[in-house]
């Protein structure tokens, strides 16, 4: 199945089949079958790369923030923690002493040369999304889905139309989505619009090659979530 995005036209457009109550429990039998499973199989290694995390910077080895899931409900979202701890102080020094850097944050709310980045064990924690595992438990508790529109905070979703959040909370979030597979360039203006389009087209057979495609991603690499 090939992954694209259709142009969403329009804001605000008529009801997609996932409004319908028997779609959202289709989806959300989907996100229990197969991420309990991948939960436990995950349980060592999100353990392996814990110790990692201690050793290199002792201190607390998750990390939690609040973001925006489905109608707009706050939940709190896990991680394990691939940032110094100081992380706030570094990033507001880096972007205060260089211009360049200030405007990458302003465009994507990233960084390709982050400083607040642990030594040895953050970047490929990072490359390979093993920092994400712990959110295979948000998915089981029903905060995110497997598959669905990337997880903001609220001073993110404060830069959308209010169309637009209320479009993208359909659907609870997702680990993985069409942005985190598809993307070509890291823009907030294109996750919103992928994440608008995977709204509006989703199915079962989407979300399935989405899965599958977010696998190759990982397996190559390029770190997607």
């Amino acid at each position: 199945m090939t992954i694209r995005s259709r142009t969403i036209s329009t804001v605000g457009a008529p009801a997609r089949p996932l409004d319908l109550r028997r779609w959202q429990g289709v989806k959300r039998r989907m996100d229990l079958m197969l991420g309990l499973p991948l939960l436990l199989l995950a349980l060592p290694v999100i353990g392996a790369a814990a110790a990692a995390v201690w050793l290199t910077d002792r201190g607390p080895v998750f990390y939690r923030q609040v973001r925006i899931g489905r109608h707009g409900r706050p939940f709190v979202l896990w991680k394990l923690r691939t940032m110094c701890r100081d992380a706030d102080r570094r990033l507001a020094e880096h972007l205060a002493a260089d211009p360049q850097a200030r405007a990458e944050w302003a465009a994507t709310c990233k960084l390709a040369d982050d400083p607040r980045i642990l030594p040895r064990i953050g970047a490929p924690l990072r490359r390979y999304a093993v920092d994400e595992l712990p959110q295979l438990w948000n998915v089981v508790r029903g905060d995110l889905s497997l598959v669905g529109p990337r997880p903001l905070p609220a001073y993110h979703m404060k830069r959308l139309p209010r169309s637009v959040r209320r479009l993208r909370g359909r659907m609870r979030p997702g680990l993985t989505g069409l942005w985190q597979v598809a993307r070509r360039d890291r823009s907030f203006a294109e996750m919103q619009r992928l994440d608008l389009a995977y709204v509006g087209d989703w199915s079962p057979a989407l979300d399935l090659a989405l899965l599958a495609r977010t696998a190759l991603v990982l397996r190559s690499g390029r770190h997607c979530l």
